[in-house]
């Protein structure tokens, strides 16, 4: 997502509501929404990535390392010659695809 277009929404850092992109504070909350250098846009992952990546390859923790969660990419990684993490994989997938877009950028945005 690119911040500052006119018309742009992106969600609330601290309430997750949808706000302009180019809103220094949010109009809700009134949280400030800035970002420091380097910090990803909050809502920059794509859901249905997500969901592929973990039912197609989610036996090798791919979606976690998407998802910035690197440590949990490992542990799927190193158990993956057990085929648990591949079940686990294909769950998280649906679970993704079932919840809606604010409470998946809330959560790994």
């Amino acid at each position: 997502m690119v911040a500052g277009r006119a018309g742009h929404e992106v969600f609330c850092r601290a309430c997750g509501r949808p706000i302009n992109a180019a809103a220094p504070l949010c109009p809700g909350c009134g949280a400030p929404q800035g970002r420091a250098a380097g910090q990803g846009e909050v809502g920059d992952k794509s859901r249905i990535a997500a969901a592929l990546l973990a039912i197609l390859l989610g036996g090798l923790g791919v979606h976690k390392f998407y998802l910035a969660r690197p440590f949990q990419g490992l542990l799927y990684l190193v158990f993956c010659w057990t085929f648990i993490p591949a079940i686990i994989g294909f769950i998280e997938g649906i679970a993704y695809l079932c919840m809606s877009d604010t409470g998946f950028a809330r959560k790994y945005g």
